[in-house]
């Protein structure tokens, strides 16, 4: 007679996964909103609407953190890729003006250590908090056979509220608006399989994780998993101003400089940027060095920039005033497309 055959035979630990969610409780709980209805264990999260919006409109988008998750694994640092989670999918609600409202994640691993799915939880939790928005729930899947016992992926979805009157969108840009940057932190989380190419193959830089870079002082590994920075709190203050001096924004991620800016303009408009006075990341210079073409660069990473703001030019002193503390750089103004390319480089 054949021995009793278990889920856990097959490689999946049920009870690793409730010791899971049991380790993350705390974290979540400390994310919560005002208008949620619902905590961490049920099928569903629910949540209502925050009070006092005119024709509320939900906003939602869908994002990963790419090969970053890689070198998370290789260094056996797991506490800040979720922040790098929060921030893909956060940014790109801002853009529209939405205020993020929520955030579901989705982890899936080859075998679950509730240890380390605590602290990737913790590190979501973190970019919650500083987005502003609930971890309103989740789901981990231990797939044996689908990821190496060591690997994980994390993919999230997050949804945000603005009224309709307040919606930022192309049609409201116009020639003449300056085109204000926000500082990155560093790559944030795109270009990774490119970055790992340049900076890790023995055919090229063959540099180790724990090798100290002299341009910065930090390790390779630490530079590579600096995390994507959150621009809830820029766009908070640009939402207490009257009127709307913000007439566009464009997150800049997978696509770099070449292919972002023109997602937030109309059809006829283009954007001259100057790139001159804008800091490259020193990680981003490591790259370069390694023989990727200035071009490449510009359509890869986002060279020092996290977020453009097409800002009224009338008002764009008052808005620099506003986001003083958050590092705006003014690179450059909206154009008459004509027969030119859509975004025009000064380097």
């Amino acid at each position: 007679m054949k021995a009793p055959l278990t889920y856990r035979d097959a490689g999946v630990d049920i009870d690793a996964g409730n010791e899971a969610v049991r380790r993350m409780k705390a974290c979540v709980a400390s994310t919560k909103r005002p208008e949620q209805l619902s905590d961490l264990g049920g099928f569903a999260g629910m949540i209502g609407l925050p009070k006092g919006l005119v024709e509320p409109v939900l906003v939602g988008c869908t994002d990963g953190t790419g090969t970053k998750v890689l070198i998370a694994i290789a260094m056996d640092r797991h506490d800040t890729i979720g922040i790098d989670l929060v921030a893909m999918n956060v940014n790109d609600l801002l853009v529209t003006g939405a205020e993020p409202l929520f955030l579901l994640d989705y982890i899936a691993c080859g075998r679950l250590v509730p240890e380390r799915i605590a602290i990737i939880v913790s590190g979501i939790a973190e970019g919650c908090r500083e987005a502003g928005c609930a971890l309103l729930g989740g789901e981990t899947a231990e797939l044996p056979g689908m990821y190496a016992d060591d690997h994980y992926d994390l993919a999230a979805t997050a949804v945000g509220v603005v009224d309709r009157q307040r919606i930022v969108s192309p049609e409201h840009v116009r020639v003449g608006d300056v085109a204000l940057a926000l500082p990155s932190s560093g790559l944030h989380s795109n270009g990774y399989s490119l970055a790992r190419k340049a900076l890790l193959d023995p055919a090229h830089a063959g540099l180790r994780l724990e090798e100290i870079l002299p341009s910065c002082g930090r390790t390779v590994g630490e530079a590579l998993l600096e995390p994507t920075r959150i621009y809830a709190k820029a766009f908070a203050l640009l939402g207490g101003l009257e009127g709307t001096p913000l007439h566009g924004a464009a997150h800049i991620t997978g696509g770099g400089l070449l292919e972002n800016p023109p997602r937030a303009l109309p059809e006829a408009l283009a954007v001259a940027l100057d790139l001159r006075e804008v800091p490259m990341p020193p990680i981003l210079q490591t790259i370069a060095d390694q023989g990727v073409p200035s071009d490449e660069l510009v359509r890869t990473f986002n060279c020092g920039i996290g977020m453009i703001l097409y800002v009224d030019h009338e008002r764009v002193e008052e808005v620099e005033r506003i986001l003083a503390s958050h590092g705006p750089m003014r690179v450059g103004c909206v154009t008459e497309r004509g027969n030119g390319p859509r975004v025009r480089l000064i380097r």
